[in-house]
């Protein structure tokens, strides 16, 4: 094509010499033959010729140059797509090169740390195995010694001298002195997050189901110290080889002990301060929040926040956070806890571990209250949640449209009194127990044990008016998402309108919105 163009370019100047050459031989043609003058007439017409062939040829290798020019040109242009295909290929390369050699550095990472874990569980499986063979070549051992009866010689050996090996010796004076009846009541509530009455009533409540019996390889840890091991645990979020020289303890043993009492709190506990109030302390609830906004039949403060973990091993895009990644600028994966709180902050319903990358209206949707709520069970009760919900028969949210009247702006007003409510109660639960404000290492199946066991412990210190430290305030950040159908009960629709129209004209509304 570029040749093509460039021999167009040129052909007027091929066609100007053409017709200049055969105008002169024109010209040359006319003059008459003459006697003398036939000789010089024709050596004129032979010079003319000759000189038009000359011209010919000078063209010839002006369109010869253009040519050679021109494949020059192309040639060049073909260098330079040849070498950027190079250097396209050799950066594609390059980078293939070194997302295997990281793919291979994860892959091989991921592989020592099971190995790891194996040869842990392996190790613990041979001590126990073996366990029953030392016992029994220690009994053995000291049949023999005490039938030798050597006289006093013998006698003052040690009682210790045949020690079990496998077991390892490590300090416990840091539990030993927190345990101790002179410890400073202040340095115990710092280390725990509550006192030691507190303290004392869940290690009672818990007795009977935490209580290991003594074997005869070694005594059972005590149910203080398997209490304490959680709760430390929970309340600091600090990893388990730390929590393994506190208590001088194996990690393996942390680990094990605060899934069991995770577990207990559950079972037991739960079902004693985590339940949805009566019928006579639902009445009560009703009256405080309308004392709180005016707005009448609220039964309870709906919110949902997000607990950071570590990325799973599998269906690892459900769990992805993209709200918390963009905020952090740090891929950030999470589960869900949605709870309802009373005028106290006490949580009276709890939903948890549904994947991070749900919305709050997803998240509801898949709870026990929702399915409660469908089947009839909250009767002339609102809860009310935040613009992330849609507006249900039970659920009571602000208006979230554009251009709102001074009654709407009222009504949202006295919605996000009664929202801060619930954002304060999960505020407190983070900061009092700050393993939920890091990655945990606690599995994806054995978490939301873990989580429902602190929102129980949470409850119990707000009924018990335990004081948290001020240095363990929590700023709260969970985005929330406009719902895609945020209108599902016209009725509802019609009975938030009323409501904002008592408030306003009843004097209830406020002049925050002005």
């Amino acid at each position: 094509m570029e040749t093509t163009f460039l021999l167009d370019d040129f052909s007027h100047f091929y066609s100007f010499f053409q017709d200049g050459t055969n105008s002169f031989q024109d010209a040359t043609n006319s003059i008459p033959d003459g006697s003398g003058g036939g000789g010089g007439g024709g050596g004129r017409k032979r010079k003319s010729e000759t000189g038009g062939g000359d011209d010919g040829g000078g063209l010839k290798e002006i369109i010869a140059s253009l040519l050679m020019l021109d494949e020059e040109e192309k040639v060049d242009q073909e260098k330079w797509v040849l070498d950027s295909d190079n250097d396209r290929a050799l950066f594609e390369e390059n980078h293939r090169m070194n997302a295997q050699a990281m793919n291979e550095y994860r892959a091989d990472m991921v592989e020592r740390f099971d190995e790891m874990e194996e040869s842990e569980s392996s190790r613990v499986k041979r001590a126990r195995r073996s366990a029953p063979a030392v016992a029994a070549s220690a009994a053995a051992a000291a049949a023999a010694a005490s039938s030798d009866n050597v006289g006093s010689e013998s006698s003052s050996q040690p009682a210790g001298h045949h020690r079990r090996l496998w077991v390892k010796d490590r300090s416990k004076a840091w539990w030993e002195g927190c345990n101790h009846p002179d410890f400073p009541e202040e340095e115990f509530r710092r280390a725990f997050r509550m006192s030691r009455a507190t303290f004392n009533m869940i290690c009672d409540e818990l007795d009977s189901v935490v209580t290991k019996k003594d074997t005869m390889l070694r005594l059972a840890i005590p149910v203080r110290q398997r209490v304490a091991v959680c709760i430390w645990r929970l309340a600091t979020g600090e990893p388990l080889r730390l929590v393994s020289k506190r208590f001088g303890l194996g990690i393996s043993t942390c680990h094990k002990l605060v899934l069991e009492v995770c577990a207990a709190i559950k079972s037991v506990l739960m079902p004693k301060f985590l339940q949805w109030p009566e019928e006579e302390k639902l009445k009560t609830v009703k009256d405080e929040f309308e004392s709180i906004s005016g707005i009448p039949g609220v039964g309870g403060s709906m919110y949902t926040t997000h607990i950071p973990i570590i990325a799973p091993k599998v269906n690892v895009a459900a769990y992805f956070n993209k709200r918390h990644t963009e905020r952090n600028q740090k891929t950030s994966y999470s589960v869900t806890v949605q709870g309802v709180v009373d005028p106290n902050g006490i949580f009276t319903d709890v939903s948890i571990g549904w994947p991070g990358s749900m919305s709050d209206e997803k998240v509801l949707e898949q709870s026990s209250l929702y399915q409660r709520a469908n089947s009839g069970f909250l009767r002339d009760v609102w809860v009310v949640g935040g613009s992330g919900y849609p507006l249900l028969d039970w659920v009571m949210v602000p208006y979230t449209h554009h251009n709102l009247t001074w009654t709407q702006h009222a009504f949202n007003e006295k919605i996000g009194d009664i929202q801060r409510v619930s954002k304060a109660a999960f505020a407190r639960l983070k900061g009092r127990w700050s393993c939920l404000q890091k990655r945990t290492e606690v599995k994806l199946l054995d978490l939301p044990v873990v989580l429902g066991a602190c929102c129980v412990l949470h409850n119990i210190c707000e009924m018990r008016k335990e004081e948290m430290d001020p240095e363990l305030n929590f700023d709260l950040f969970d985005d929330e998402m406009i719902p895609e159908n945020g209108l599902r009960s016209a009725s509802s629709a019609q009975a938030r309108d009323r409501v904002a129209h008592d408030l306003l004209h009843h004097g209830l509304a406020g002049n925050a919105f002005l």
